[in-house]
Formats: structure tokens, sequence, C-alpha cells
């Protein structure tokens, strides 16, 4: 008999292996800060839209959305770092 997921569990679950995914893809290069920025707000929106909303789709609407916020200040912080 397996126990049963709460959705809150389920969502850390999620987030922490895309967490680890992300970190383990980092080991052969070092990730632009659009690739970091992704990762990042893919976590967190998908982290404050379970708080929010408390459903998957909140969950998964979040993700999309920080991991479409973070990649575009990823973006702007890597122009900043070329024009030097």
């Amino acid at each position: 008999m397996t126990p049963q997921r709460t959705p809150t569990l389920r969502a850390l679950t999620v987030a922490t292996a895309l967490a680890g995914a992300l970190a383990l893809g980092g080991c052969a290069h070092r990730p632009t800060n659009a690739q970091v920025g992704t990762g990042v707000g893919a976590v967190a929106g998908g982290l404050v839209g379970n708080a929010v909303f408390g459903s998957t789709l909140g969950t998964v609407g979040g993700a999309a959305a920080g991991a479409l916020i973070g990649n575009e200040v990823g973006k702007n912080n890597d122009r900043g770092y070329r024009r030097r």
C-alpha cells in the first residue's frame, strides 16, 4: 500500500527534481544568467503559485510565469555583461 501524497508534497517533489536536473546540467559548462534565471524563476514561481492558488494548475502556471520572467531578467543581465 502506497501512502497518498498531498498536492504540496507533489509540488515540492517536482520542484526539487527540476532544481536537481538544472544543477546537474550546469556541471557541463558555466550557465548563462538567462539559464539560471529560468530555473530559479520556475522554482520560485511554482512555490508562489502553489501557495496562492493551492492547486496543480496554480503551481504549473506559477512555474511557467516565473520561468518567463526569470529568463528575461537573466537575458538583460547577460546583455549588460557583453557591453563591458
